[in-house]
């Protein structure tokens, strides 16, 4: 494929994906369909499916855009002060915010084929947490819990709030209230 086209493919690709974060944000991915992405990329649903074989894979490849997005750089640790530019970074795309929520919440239930990414998504963020959290306060946190007790309480924050912000935009300050979350933590380093 010369490299022209494949440009083109990969140009395409991302408008697909950019319209299908939309349309999941507007409907979730049950009420979305692959004619409603395609026409809004100006396909017929044919032309949607030579780029993404099934609507399972076109999830697939919204979540895995969705982490790149998040990705820290290869060779950068994450750190806790690096997570609240992510959330002020996640505050700016309420439209991304809304679709991973609308994702999350609806592969809760069995069968849906967004829940084994998730069920692994969760696992290696709670893992990356309490390396963040031990980097941060070693082997226990000010009020006594190991990191890997408090990682599941910090990601639970961060999705709480996008949650809460995603309802109430004007009455919910999701960066505000993560860097009080985070000063909550910090609580017993003063003296």
């Amino acid at each position: 494929m010369s490299s022209t086209r494949t440009a083109r493919s990969e140009g395409r690709r991302a408008e697909i994906l950019r319209a299908a974060f939309e349309v999941i944000a507007e409907r979730g991915y049950r009420g979305a369909s692959l004619a409603a992405v395609a026409e809004r990329v100006g396909l017929t649903q044919q032309g949607l499916l030579h780029h993404f074989p099934t609507k399972e894979a076109l999830l697939v490849a919204v979540l895995e855009a969705r982490d790149q997005w998040d990705a820290v750089p290869p060779g950068h640790r994450l750190r806790l002060d690096l997570l609240g530019s992510l959330v002020e970074y996640n505050a700016m795309r309420p439209g991304l915010v809304q679709t991973f929520s609308a994702l999350l919440g609806e592969s809760v239930s069995e069968g849906h084929p967004a829940r084994e990414f998730f069920t692994h998504r969760y696992d290696a963020v709670r893992e990356s947490m309490g390396e963040v959290l031990r980097a941060e306060y070693g082997d226990r946190l000010p009020g006594g819990l190991t990191p890997e007790r408090a990682a599941p309480l910090l990601v639970a924050v961060m999705d709480g709030l996008q949650y809460q912000w995603l309802l109430d935009p004007d009455g919910v300050d999701m960066p505000g209230a993560f860097g009080d979350f985070l000063d909550l933590l910090g609580a017993g380093d003063a003296p």
